[in-house]
């Protein structure tokens, strides 16, 4: 990491609860978006601290004869689960820096972790996908040893992605701990693994509603906010099969996240 970089803002997940003056938690229904299966709730059996380590788990939805609830997606039927989903909106937003987290991910088809960051002020250049939004970490569940770095922005919708794939004889993503980070700087993001640089990206756009193109980097001039989250399902990483454990191969463990700035950055470190 560039020695020009100040740690500004971290958690350790220390202790046994949530600190809630960093995160607050989003709720959503089945399906919100890409047809995912999970329900996004408050609860301790699905995102919890102990022993300085944070758990987002799934759990099935059963209903009281104890069987599983489905839930119809594109004519099909399956089942529906219950998972977290946390961001630091409102509490902690960032312009530009380093962004880390040191985490171990869930096992199986259908489970896709993600550590990223939106908007503070969706509304500023639009709705998505013109506010932008930047994916420091997604795995696919079935595919361990390969993670995405993303930038989404732009109307029409596109995309900057890149990929890391682990070597062969390193410790998969589910198996081991790795260090995933982003650096943002205005102009320019490098995606990192394990401090390993596989992606940068200095080339997006976007438009005010009825506007024109908006001056670049627009729109990742603003202060955004981070996320952490386990999806279930959906239109990318697949489902998981009908007879999945969701156990404890199906965690998303986080060990810290922390954020770093150079000098002179407008960091825009908020909390309320």
């Amino acid at each position: 990491m560039d020695q020009a970089y100040k740690l500004v803002w971290e958690d350790d997940f220390d202790g046994n609860t949530l600190n809630m003056d960093n995160w607050s938690y989003e709720t959503h229904e089945p399906g919100w978006v890409n047809a995912e299966m999970q329900e996004y709730i408050v609860s301790e059996e699905n995102t919890y601290v102990r022993d300085s380590l944070l758990y987002i788990r799934p759990t099935k939805r059963l209903d009281e004869q104890g069987n599983p609830i489905y839930e119809e997606r594109d004519g099909k039927q399956y089942k529906t689960c219950y998972s977290g989903r946390i961001n630091t909106l409102g509490k902690h937003e960032f312009q530009y820096g380093r962004f880390e987290a040191r985490a171990k991910v869930p096992k199986g088809k259908g489970f896709l972790p993600a550590f990223w960051m939106m908007p503070a002020d969706e509304d500023h250049y639009g709705q998505w996908p013109k506010c932008g939004e930047i994916d420091i970490m997604e795995v696919l569940g079935d595919k361990l040893s390969t993670t995405y770095g993303t930038l989404h922005f732009g109307e029409p919708h596109t995309q900057s992605q890149g990929q890391y794939d682990l070597p062969e004889n390193a410790a998969d993503f589910g198996s081991d701990f790795h260090v995933f980070a982003c650096e943002w700087d205005p102009g320019e993001f490098r995606f990192y693994v394990d401090d390993v640089l596989f992606f940068t990206a200095n080339d997006w756009f976007t438009a005010k509603p009825g506007a024109e193109k908006a001056p670049y980097p627009a729109p990742y001039d603003q202060p955004f906010y981070i996320i952490l989250n386990l999806a279930v399902g959906g239109s990318w990483v697949g489902y998981p099969e009908d007879d999945a454990v969701f156990g404890e191969d199906a965690q998303f463990v986080i060990d810290y996240v922390r954020v770093y700035a150079k000098d002179g950055y407008d960091t825009n470190v908020t909390k309320h």
